[in-house]
């Protein structure tokens, strides 16, 4: 009868060790989750402080250009429906598990960042402009600006591999699915960015 009851009890421990490290091991896989969710979360404040901080130099931009150069309007009215189309979508962290969102958002930062570079190969035909110091200090302001966004995308997109590699993996998946974690999207190139550029001399 003692001997059963010790068996019992063994079984019952071991089940219990089993039980204990099994959740002990998706503690630790869901504690992970987070804190890769976290890493996504604070790359994308750092891309959208850098899109933040060109949506302020633009008006500057306009400014100055319109106020030197008897500019073409279509140039810097593009550029102003641009801001404006972009200062419309916004996105937060939680979205960027929503292809939609994140495509209408990046569709519309690329639109900026087209009708900015119209705006600036524009200037070039300008001397009066080009020789403005306000201009030459916002345009190289803008630049640092837009290598700042690449740079921070690029950053954002090792995040989100992290990321979407760990809630993919197995086991880590099981976990990851139960407690709601989503794939988050990706930075991609252009549709313009597959074409080679035309070169006219």
């Amino acid at each position: 009868m003692k001997k059963g009851l010790i068996i019992t009890l063994g079984i019952v421990a071991f089940f219990v060790i089993i039980i204990l490290l099994t959740i002990s091991w998706g503690v630790g896989v869901y504690n992970r989750l987070v804190s890769l969710n976290e890493s996504v979360n604070q790359a994308w404040s750092q891309v959208e402080n850098q899109y933040q901080r060109r949506y302020d130099l633009i008006p500057n931009l306009v400014e100055t250009v319109k106020g030197v150069a008897n500019f073409e309007k279509e140039t810097y009215i593009a550029v102003t429906e641009a801001r404006a189309k972009v200062g419309q979508v916004r996105i937060t962290a939680d979205q960027l598990s929503d292809p939609n969102a994140f495509q209408k958002f990046q569709q519309a930062q690329d639109g900026l960042s087209n009708a900015i570079s119209r705006l600036l190969v524009v200037a070039e035909n300008y001397p009066q402009l080009k020789a403005n110091e306000n201009f030459l200090q916002l345009q190289a302001q803008l630049e640092g600006t837009e290598n700042r966004i690449s740079v921070e995308r690029m950053k954002f997109n090792q995040v989100v591999q992290d990321y979407n590699t760990q809630i993919k993996r197995f086991p880590a998946a099981i976990i990851a699915n139960m407690t709601g974690f989503k794939e988050k999207q990706y930075f991609r190139a252009t549709a313009e960015a597959s074409q080679a550029p035309k070169v006219q001399f």
